[in-house]
């Protein structure tokens, strides 16, 4: 019996991105009907301003096709609504999920639909039947926690299964790792709910004879379709028989085996993999799966990975759930990006070619049975392999995001050419897989392409792999092309598939000749005509293709280099190129884990997401040429002519570093630097948005709260002259509502009141014999944060830094890291305020004396900010050596042990029973220097501690007190911290190092959250 599992939609945010706002009218007049037809028809968000256009321009392939506009339905109603209003006006239409395809399928001069924000239900489910109706915005990994309750889930699950939709994986046939043991969506797909351009709503699915004659009795639409669905098979059965190849990895052309009679003429499942040419997909019943209650991991290693791939054929007799292969290219470049930490990859086996087997049982002894006995048959192999039984799920489980993270990790190689996609997921047989990547690793070399990596889901023969093509210039790309059409022939050799996974879109639908002969491909355009005789559903894919080197990226992208604050080291010093380093993986979309991004994961807007916010600013760089070299940083970059063609593709944004467009979708961001570590690019959007905003402004009126919290730390210093009258003033009824008015403060935040006695002056006040004359120096950093609001926690930091033995020095006059600044993009007096700190630091530098900061985001601008701001300044070797000598307050205690084997801090006092906490590590601190030496250090103090992983806390510094922006704010904070605060134990610790942090969880829960200094502090005996 079926159980109802309806659930709301992601609640709709009061900002509900760009509806209703000024310039709505599109690219031209021509569609000014249709968006107003649109916008009174449909329930749902409808945006042909630049903004979105820019940011629906790409996904993740190669190609750039701004849409002609975008509608986000609140109900599958509405979309259907959307798809009747665009054919009366006889536009494109594209249906669009997760918006991670790799072969130009969701990109085009189309309507977008895009069903990923409301459209997310599980309408019903049937645990006894195995199966669900779900729409198709349902976020894979989102439903595979709601179906966990009836210990089922989705069996396809891409390496984008935290962002990925069913819609999308139906579109694409999607497989990923699982398909080894679940097969591909279409193996999953039971009935489709479809809608045709010219208006037929139905469900399909197998057809039996009865069935079938009964539908062409009731006559109509659904009837001629059938009809011409049948005689396409009868004409074209034998070809169809001949030339789709048996291997379990083919996802190229459409499905029209599907249709054969053995099949159960099953409409639904040759519609799986049609990439939104051919219909509509409005809801899916799929099959589900037992969730493994236990797994385990084998790895095999092998000399080469070509021997790596003649293995799999004895492993396949194993039934494992999944079997990948990885080349020691992805390893080494998963250890220079830190992918996994040194203990999970000491446990792989010696080798450069690796075979991972997951198997799964009932309990985990039948698990690691499984796992042993492949491991004792592979121990007689012709190639024989060493291998490594794990038996730590943790470790298990971190060792195979290694592999899931091969896209991004291979996108960008340290010391290489960046790479590209175009042909990274071709197919095979698996008894085949060992010579052909012999043949296709021959001909990489021979186009001088080497080394790249070669990885994937060998036990289906599927290959993937980034290629450093040349897109940016003529040449380059017929090497691309010659290289892709060479690469098709080689896999057709082999009666492999062009794609066995990402589908065909553009890069491959001109070559699916080369595969299927034209007598089939003709048969995809019969195909195409039955549901879309006007071919208006995403077109230029799979059927009549656009050439695959039409609409590139990255050809003629060449915006002239504005003169920039920041350096950009790691991308070659060019704004430009930073503007494009998004690949689309769009893991900053994922509902959970990790920091990035908060906004998005409140809004659910493209433009609120890292991907979205990277798109849009490339679009700004794309209009923006003949910048004349050395202007003035806040020139506002040159004003293209809009009808001129654009560099690289077409021209969206066109007005430079003044855009509206970039400074709304830059506005939801916390400058969290979630997306520096989490995103697997690299992407650092605080940083680009803090250039941003320094060019938007220059020589402009800033907003009130740039010149309030934005320059803090003066307005600190001139309170520290008498903070109790300032705060005796913010006191008085109407003074701190008038003050926030002024000040550009959110109404609804309560403005931090100033300490009587700052943590300087109270430092400089101590008795000549409260400090050790003698021990190790350290300079104690007061950042403004500590020093003019919490300097509890400094007092803390000095009573244990000279417990543990050091000498703790403080700056002699006032100094900033220019934190405040740097966040509001006031980025000149930034490089003034750091320039002037380091001068004053600078003979402790040179003498080799640490600096340990307390607050995370001032030490991550010592450790990260600083010396991409001040790179070419004269004080670049004093940053440098501040950068290196920077140490967060756990990271100094942590190297203080391993240099002296001593512990600072002893456990509990009387031998009591440990403490216990929870850590909300900063934003920064977990981007930059990452938590691992405040867990080695609790643990040594016998602090139990639970590490949140729940996402930012919502104020993110300034951000969360800036006016319009509470609502956000609290939001974020109420889908994470709040909630796990208040659901800790009785007595336990809260511990937030971040004043941000603490602030935020002081205002919606009744916990008093410390820095980890003043828990430390209070573990001392009381006279140390």
């Amino acid at each position: 019996m079926a159980v109802s599992a309806e659930r709301t939609a992601r609640g709709r945010p009061a900002r509900n991105g760009r509806k209703g706002r000024g310039g709505d009218a599109g690219p031209g007049e021509g569609n000014a009907a249709l968006r107003r037809a649109l916008a009174g028809r449909v329930d749902g968000e409808v945006r042909f301003d630049a903004g979105s256009r820019a940011v629906y321009a790409h996904d993740s392939s190669n190609y750039q096709q701004p849409p002609i506009g975008v509608v986000v339905p609140y109900t599958v109603d509405a979309a259907a609504e959307a798809v009747r209003v665009c054919a009366e006006h006889d536009v494109p239409v594209l249906s669009r999920g997760g918006g991670t395809s790799l072969a130009g399928q969701c990109c085009n001069d189309a309507v977008v639909i895009d069903w990923s924000k409301y459209c997310t239900r599980l309408v019903s489910v049937d645990p006894g039947a195995r199966t669900a109706v779900v729409e198709p915005g349902a976020c894979l990994d989102d439903l595979n926690g709601e179906l966990s309750a009836h210990g089922l889930m989705v069996g396809p699950k891409p390496s984008t299964h935290d962002t990925c939709t069913v819609g999308g994986m139906v579109g694409n046939n999607s497989c990923g790792a699982s398909a080894q043991a679940y097969g591909k969506m279409v193996d999953s797909v039971l009935r489709l709910e479809i809608l045709t351009y010219d208006g037929l709503r139905t469900w399909v699915g197998p057809t039996s004879d009865e069935e079938y004659a009964r539908i062409q009795e009731a006559g109509g639409r659904r009837a001629e379709i059938y009809r011409a669905l049948r005689a396409l098979r009868d004409d074209g059965m034998e070809a169809i028989r001949t030339r789709y190849p048996d291997i379990p990895r083919r996802v190229s052309g459409y499905n029209l085996d599907s249709l054969l009679p053995e099949k159960g003429f099953d409409v639904a499942r040759a519609l799986v993999g049609s990439e939104s040419t051919l219909v509509t997909v409005l809801r899916a019943e799929i099959r589900l799966f037992p969730v493994p209650p236990h797994q385990s991991l084998v790895v095999l290693g092998y000399d080469d990975i070509t021997d790596a791939g003649r293995a799999v054929e004895r492993v396949l007799p194993f039934e494992p759930l999944a079997l990948e292969g990885m080349d020691d290219t992805l390893l080494d470049l998963a250890k220079e990006d830190r992918l996994a930490g040194p203990d999970v990859l000491a446990d792989m086996p010696d080798g450069s070619g690796w075979l991972m087997v997951r198997f799964g049982g009932d309990t985990k002894e039948d698990a690691d049975r499984r796992g042993r006995e492949l491991a004792d048959a592979m121990r007689d192999a012709p190639l024989k392999p060493r291998c490594a039984f794990l038996r730590d799920p943790a470790v298990e489980e971190r060792l195979w995001k290694v592999r899931e993270a091969g896209l991004g990790a291979t996108a960008y190689p340290r010391g290489r050419p960046d790479t590209h996609e175009g042909w990274e997921d071709a197919a095979v047989p698996p008894g085949r897989l060992g010579d052909y990547l012999r043949d296709f690793r021959d001909l990489i070399r021979e186009f001088s392409y080497d080394p790249v990596s070669l990885y994937g889901h060998f036990g289906q023969g599927c290959v993937h792999t980034r290629i450093p093509f040349d897109l940016e210039d003529g040449r380059g790309v017929e090497r691309y092309r010659e290289f892709v059409e060479r690469a098709a022939r080689l896999v057709a050799s082999y009666g492999g598939s062009l794609s066995g996974e990402h589908g065909d879109g553009q890069s491959r639908g001109e070559l699916l000749p080369i595969m299927f002969g034209d007598d089939v491909v003709a048969l995809f355009g019969r195909l195409k005509a039955i549901f879309d005789p006007g071919g208006r559903m995403n077109p230029g894919k799979i059927v009549d293709p656009h050439r695959l080197d039409d609409d590139l990226d990255h050809l003629g992208y060449h915006p002239d280099e504005p003169r920039t604050a920041f350096a950009y080291p790691d991308d070659h010093h060019r704004f430009a190129h930073a503007a494009a380093r998004c690949v689309g993986i769009g893991k900053c979309r994922a509902s959970s884990g990790g920091v990035m991004c908060p906004s998005y994961r409140v809004t659910g807007e493209e433009e609120h997401s890292t991907r979205g916010r990277a798109r849009i600013l490339m679009e700004m760089m794309r209009g923006m040429r003949d910048v004349p070299r050395g202007e003035p940083a806040g020139d506002g970059g040159a004003i293209p002519d809009p009808a001129a063609p654009g560099p690289g593709g077409a021209v969206v944004i066109t007005d430079g570093w003044r855009s509206r467009d970039v400074l709304d979708s830059l506005d939801l961001c916390l400058a969290c630097k979630g997306c520096k570590s989490d995103c697997p690019v690299n992407v650092d959007m605080a940083t680009y948005k803090a250039e941003f905003l320094h060019h938007h402004y220059a020589g402009r009126l800033r907003p009130a709260a740039h010149y309030t919290m934005g320059r803090l730390p003066l307005w600190a210093r001139l309170a520290a002259v008498a903070p109790r009258a300032v705060n005796a003033a913010l006191g008085v009824p109407g003074a701190e509502r008038a003050a926030k008015l002024a000040g550009g403060i959110a109404p609804e935040r309560t403005i931090p009141r100033f300490a009587a006695q700052r943590f300087t002056d109270w430092f400089k006040q101590r008795e000549p014999g409260d400090a050790p004359e003698t021990g190790r120096r350290v300079v104690l950093w007061p950042d403004t944060f500590t020093n003019n609001f919490h300097p509890h926690v400094g007092r803390a930091a000095v009573r244990v830094l000279e417990a543990a033995g050091y000498k703790v020095e403080v700056p002699p006059v006032a100094l900033c890291c220019g934190l405040t600044w740097i966040s509001t993009g006031q980025l000149d007096t930034a490089a003034r305020v750091l320039r002037r700190t380091v001068r004053a630091l600078a003979p402790r530098l040179r003498d080799g004396v640490p600096v340990v900061g307390l607050e995370p985001s001032c030490t991550a601008v010592f450790r990260s900010d600083a010396p991409e701001l001040m790179e070419g300044d004269t004080a670049e070797d004093d940053v440098a050596r501040l950068r290196d000598q920077t140490r967060t307050f756990a990271e100094l205690l942590d190297e203080h042990h391993e240099e002296t084997g001593g512990v600072p801090v002893p456990g509990p006092r009387g031998g009591g029973p440990a403490a216990r906490a929870i850590a909300q590590p900063h934003c920064h601190q977990h981007a930059v220097m990452g938590f691992d030496a405040d867990r080695r250090v609790l643990d040594r103090a016998g602090v139990h501690a639970d590490t949140l992983d729940v996402g930012c806390c919502g104020l993110a510094g300034n951000f969360g007190f800036e006016r319009g922006h509470h609502e956000v704010s609290t939001a974020i904070a109420e889908q994470g911290v709040w909630p796990a605060v208040r659901d800790a134990g009785p007595g336990t610790t809260v511990l937030a190092d971040g004043f941000s942090c603490r602030t935020q969880i002081e205002a919606g829960t009744q916990a008093r959250p410390r820095h980890l200094a003043e828990l430390l502090a209070d573990l001392l005996p009381p006279h140390a």
